[in-house]
C-alpha cells in the first residue's frame, strides 16, 4: 500500500532476524491481482519489486481494487516518516505491541524487518507482552506502551494511564503516540479481516548491491 517512490522507507534490512519466519498465511480472502491497471499501480509494483524483492500483498489485495486508497496510505507513510519526532525504536515498538494485541502476521513480519533496519534488539519485541515488569523496558517506554495497550484494547484510556502518560511526553508526543496507534490499528483491521498474513519479509535473502 505504498507508492514507489516511497518504498525506500520499507527497504528489507541488510540481515535477517533471529525471528525469521516463511509466510504462514493459508491465502488471502480477496485473490492478489498479479497485473493492475493504471499507470500509477503498475509504477508502484515495479518500485516494490525494486527495492523489496516483491510486491506488498495489501497492494495487490487492497490498492489494486481500489486504486484511491493508495493516497490514504502514501499519506500515512509519509506521516510517519517526516512527522514524527518520537524515536523510531520506540515506534517500531508501538506498532509491534498493537499489532500483536490484535493478531496482525502482516504487520508483525513487516515490522520486525523494519526491527533489524534499525537494530532494534528483538528480544525486546519478543518480551513486550511482559513490558509492564520485564528490566528490558525504561519507565517511559512502559508509559507509551500502556497508553496504547489500553486503547486498542478498550478504545478508550484511564486518568490514571494517560496522567503516566503526561509525566513521559510532551503534548505533542503524546499526540504522535495517539496518531500512530491509530495509523498501526488501520493496518491491522484492514489486514485481518481480509485474510492477509505474513509475507515473509524476514525470510526474504537480502537483496545484493551492485
Amino acid at each position: 500500500m505504498v507508492d514507489a517512490n516511497r518504498t525506500m522507507e520499507l527497504r528489507l534490512p541488510a540481515t535477517r532476524t533471529p525471528a525469521a519466519q516463511p509466510p504462514t498465511d493459508l491465502g488471502s480472502r480477496l485473490a492478489p491481482i498479479e497485473k493492475p491497471h493504471g499507470l500509477k499501480l503498475r509504477f508502484a509494483y515495479w518500485g516494490m519489486r525494486k527495492f523489496m524483492g516483491k510486491v506488498l500483498t495489501p497492494v495487490k489485495v487492497v490498492n489494486a481494487r481500489v486504486p484511491e486508497s493508495l493516497a490514504v496510505t502514501n499519506s500515512f507513510l509519509k506521516f510517519s516518516a517526516k512527522g514524527i519526532t518520537l524515536e523510531k525504536p520506540l515506534q517500531l515498538m508501538i506498532g509491534d505491541l498493537v499489532s500483536q494485541i490484535n493478531g496482525c502476521e502482516f504487520c508483525l513480519d513487516l515490522g520486525r524487518s523494519a526491527a533489524a533496519r534499525y537494530e532494534t534488539k528483538t528480544e525486546k519485541l519478543e518480551a513486550l507482552p511482559q513490558y509492564r515488569t520485564s528490566p528490558l523496558f525504561s519507565d517511559r517506554e512502559r508509559a507509551a506502551l500502556a497508553y496504547v495497550d489500553e486503547v486498542t484494547r478498550n478504545k478508550r484510556v484511564s486518568d490514571g494511564t494517560f496522567a503516566a502518560l503526561q509525566k513521559q511526553f510532551s503534548e505533542r508526543q503524546i499526540v504522535e503516540i495517539t496518531l500512530l496507534n491509530a495509523i498501526q490499528n488501520f493496518y491491522n483491521l484492514t489486514n485481518i479481516p481480509l485474510g492477509i498474513g505474513s509475507d515473509g519479509f524476514c525470510a526474504i535473502p537480502p537483496k545484493q548491491s551492485g
